[in-house]
């Protein structure tokens, strides 16, 4: 399984009404493609910064799609009340964990990291023997996921929680996994974001 991220600054003033049509015009259009199997968008309304994430089922599936999502993501970047034309980045859907679907009001964490190639394979291990066992005991968990970019050597971590209120309780454990993760990969974490899960219909199978 692979994603693409689209990763775009948007007005907050006009954040609700992008949300709306990437819902209800760019989610259709976008999961109806070959290979396509879901959708979710992350949002931080204080801040306008949207993260859109499409799931395939194979890299083949994603690379064929590249020409037809353009048109789509110009329409989403241009609602979102973005200037930039977003940033994008490819992913190798290496773990996933659901524990129940995320509901209304649901909130996300997420860390990117940066440490090599080598590092790729080690970090999925530690994530899926170590990282993710401890993230499933946190009250309001709902889901855990890791995806990788093998070549560029990196990693993004992606927890969903309840509610922003459990994001926050959670705060002081995931900064405690964090550190031992940049110390036992040698890792460098590029960056930390809560963001509101605006909706999530990413098909993935379990991958643990």
């Amino acid at each position: 399984m692979f994603v693409r991220t689209t990763e775009v600054q948007g007005d907050p003033r006009g954040i609700d009404d992008g949300l709306r049509m990437v819902r209800e015009e760019v989610f259709p259009a976008v999961t109806a493609m070959d290979g396509c199997v879901g959708m979710s968008l992350l949002v931080n309304h204080e801040s306008g910064r949207c993260i859109a994430t499409t799931a395939w089922q194979s890299h083949d599936a994603m690379v064929m799609s590249a020409d037809d999502v353009l048109p789509l993501r110009e329409r989403a970047v241009q609602a979102l009340g973005s200037t930039g034309g977003g940033d994008v980045n490819e992913w190798e859907a290496a773990v996933v964990h659901r524990d129940h679907a995320t509901p209304d009001g649901a909130c996300a964490r997420l860390t990117w990291l940066s440490g090599g190639q080598d590092m790729v394979d080690r970090c999925i291990d530690l994530y899926r023997m170590v990282i993710l066992p401890q993230l499933q005991e946190m009250d309001g968990f709902c889901s855990g996921s890791l995806m990788v970019d093998r070549e560029a050597g990196r990693a993004v971590g992606t927890t969903a929680f309840d509610s922003m209120e459990a994001v926050v309780a959670a705060r002081e454990a995931t900064a405690h996994i964090r550190e031992r993760v940049v110390r036992e990969l040698g890792a460098t974490v590029d960056g930390l974001e809560e963001m509101e899960i605006a909706f999530a219909h990413l098909h993935v199978p379990e991958m643990a």
